[in-house]
């Protein structure tokens, strides 16, 4: 069984070759300082990983943890892995656009349907710790489906996690324009 996407026959066989070089590189040269989330099979072990490193680290319950989320502008530098949590990359952005400039969501381009996220810090912390800005809950998804069915693990087959990404618009206006972040297109 394959993992969930909709592309045709040729741009799936290229995803496929990419996923397997990206697990190869890992192992061929260790743990990367930045993770193509769009890579894995299962994403959710990942990010349940990332919250375990965290909690073993500093020996904390792991049910008191939840993530934060930063959008790293694109001079950041990645020549070492963040001290806490992941650097993600391989997400894209259907409904919106991610603003460079003022580092929030904002409206599409006309006549582009998605825009490519930058990389997001995934930064594990307490619940009580997470910082109170102006956010919106976006949903992440495998692919453009945005739906999915219950597997044996408990888990959505497409659904992946809500992600804080920061907003200087009201969360409504968001879920009217569908906003979604997705882990593959369908091309």
């Amino acid at each position: 069984k394959s993992y969930p996407s909709l592309k045709p026959l040729g741009s799936y066989v290229n995803d496929l070759i990419q996923r397997l070089n990206f697990l190869q590189s890992w192992y061929d040269t260790g743990v990367p300082n930045i993770f193509w989330v769009s890579g894995f099979y299962f994403t959710q072990a990942f990010i349940t990983g990332v919250k375990q490193n965290f909690a073993r680290k500093y020996t904390i319950p792991i049910d008191t943890l939840s993530f934060d989320y930063e959008v790293m502008p694109e001079d950041t530098d990645t020549s070492k892995p963040p001290e806490d949590g992941a650097y993600i990359n391989g997400l894209f952005v259907d409904g919106a656009r991610w603003s460079r400039e003022k580092m929030v969501l904002a409206e599409s381009t006309p006549k582009v349907l998605f825009d490519t996220m930058p990389m997001i810090w995934m930064k594990p912390m307490k619940k009580v710790d997470i910082p109170d800005r102006s956010i919106y809950w976006c949903p992440v998804y495998k692919t453009s489906e945005r739906r999915g069915t219950l597997s044996t693990t408990g888990h959505s087959t497409n659904f992946v996690i809500d992600m804080r990404i920061a907003s200087d618009k009201p969360e409504m206006h968001w879920v009217l324009r569908g906003l979604a972040l997705l882990c593959q297109l369908d091309d």
